[in-house]
């Protein structure tokens, strides 16, 4: 699986900033927050929104924080931490208190399938973190890929582990010029029926190919012609 972009930090930035709002309306609609993107620049840009709900509202902001710190903060390490530091920018005012940037210690119930994700860990969760870092033979792009599928099947928060998970995953892809993940409206029902397979059979080979073939977004800036 290859890079398809090859930027450097400084293009990929630039990349995310001109499609930011795009990116913060796809991943809201992705978590079921039913958004235009017109409401979504609205907000972005600080204007006032009739008709929504305020979780809605905090919700387009936390995202907004949250990209902000994605891409100004440098020599970040990927680790655990970022994750739960991840989790308090994108359901800041959203979940309780003693739930914001911890793993969760209640069950949840997945919508269309009867698997059950099991508690998370916090030294099992390092671990396997650190494995799916640490894959020379492979390329960032894909490790990214993967680090995302995980962290959305491990359901490790109460809420929020898809925004977290695409922006854990977006770091990384980020920080090595590989592109932008972002799924794109008309994609999310193909990306859910995959994405239900996965949390059944814990096979992600379908899923990434998918992502990797239909939802990263870029554009050739060495490109002279």
């Amino acid at each position: 699986m290859k890079n398809k972009f090859n930027l450097t930090r400084e293009q990929n930035v630039f990349v995310a900033k001109r499609n930011i709002v795009d990116y913060i309306w796809k991943s809201a609609n992705l978590e079921g927050i039913n958004v235009t993107y017109l409401e979504t620049q609205a907000i972005y840009d600080g204007g006032i929104v009739n008709g929504l709900t305020v979780d809605k509202i905090i919700t387009i902001n936390n995202l907004k924080y949250s990209w902000q710190f994605i891409l100004e903060s440098e020599d970040i390490d990927y680790d655990f931490k970022i994750l739960c530091h991840l989790h308090k920018l994108t359901c800041d005012k959203l979940v309780l208190d003693q739930n914001l940037g911890k793993i969760r210690t209640t069950p949840v119930n997945i919508g269309g399938t009867s698997w059950k994700p099991q508690f998370p860990i916090e030294s099992q969760i390092k671990e396997e973190l650190a494995i799916l870092l640490n894959q020379p033979e492979k390329t960032k792009t894909e490790i990214a890929i993967e680090i995302m599928l995980w962290i959305m099947r491990k359901q490790m928060f109460i809420d929020g582990n898809k925004r977290v998970a695409m922006l854990f995953a977006n770091r990384i892809m980020i920080d090595n010029g590989c592109g932008i993940i972002t799924i794109s409206q008309e994609n999310q029902p193909t990306f859910f029926f995959f994405f239900f397979k996965l949390y059944e059979s814990g096979d992600n080979m379908d899923l990434k190919q998918w992502i990797y073939d239909t939802s990263i977004d870029g554009i050739d800036l060495n490109n002279d012609n």
